[in-house]
């Protein structure tokens, strides 16, 4: 492991390890529930590997077995008399979150076992790839609870599974396993829970693997069609292509083509 950055707040954990940057929600007792603090962390851990030359990619994961992320840890709202305003910061620090999941110039992959569940599937879909166990569990109950889903979260899982989807859902609340998941889209990759670790492993090592300009690139692009469509920044997306043109990387990965090797690109 090259190093940790240690907690943010005590139930999240950044390391870094041959250009991945693992972010780890170590609330196992509550099924990895999150509090406003904890998606705060989250947000910051965000924020510094984006700015960490060593980090190519991020995996953004539950400890243990059981949970991906179960939702908002609802004990936060008991130590407050008035639980609506708990829940509005609550909602407003989940919000917050995958807005940094999205925004990340890195490319974020939520890696799912066990249950992904509330602001837990918002969390995931915040991420730009979803690799998920097939032992995993999905579900929005948040009309089974009188609540609404954020701006944000709710547009994420609009672009990531498409309105009748993202309504059906919605509307029922109901409970789905990871087939259906990935039947309507929500998951990109399902493998057995037993080689979740080892898949999840190969897919960020490719990514990593790869120039770290061009991904940016690409992300951004992709972010600049999806949100603005005709509104989009080109002169920002033709920035970044002159970028990845004249970069040592792309020399690099010239030479290596030449030379029948793998290349080595270093971000710049």
């Amino acid at each position: 492991m090259d190093h940790a950055r240690g907690a943010r707040g005590d139930r999240i954990r950044g390391e870094i390890e041959a250009g991945i940057g693992w972010l780890t929600i170590d609330n196992p007792e509550r099924r990895n529930a999150l509090t406003s603090e904890m998606c705060q962390a989250i947000t910051a851990e965000l924020a510094a590997y984006a700015e960490d030359p060593a980090v190519h990619v991020v995996v953004l994961r539950g400890a243990g077995d059981k949970a991906f992320i179960s939702g908002a840890d609802i004990s936060e709202f008991a130590t407050e008399a008035d639980t609506s305003l708990a829940a509005a910061r609550v909602d407003e620090a989940f919000g917050a979150s995958v807005a940094a999941l999205e925004s990340c110039p890195l490319p974020v992959i939520a890696m799912i076992r066990g249950f992904c569940m509330g602001g837990g599937v918002a969390m995931a879909c915040g991420a730009d790839l979803r690799i998920a166990a097939d032992d995993a569990l999905f579900a929005i109950p948040a009309a089974k609870l009188g609540i609404a889903y954020n701006y944000v979260s709710l547009r994420r899982l609009v672009e990531t599974v498409g309105q009748a989807a993202a309504k059906d859902i919605l509307f029922t609340g109901k409970r789905f396993d990871a087939q259906e998941a990935y039947r309507i889209g929500l998951v990109d990759y399902l493998v057995p829970a037993a080689k979740l670790e080892t898949e999840t492993q190969n897919l960020v090592e490719t990514i990593a693997g790869n120039a770290p300009l061009s991904i940016r690139a690409a992300k951004a692009g992709i972010h600049e069609i999806v949100q603005k469509g005709p509104q989009a920044d080109l002169e920002m997306v033709a920035g970044m292509l002159r970028q990845c043109v004249t970069s040592e990387d792309f020399r690099e990965g010239q030479a290596a083509f030449r030379e029948k090797r793998q290349p080595v690109f270093k971000g710049r």
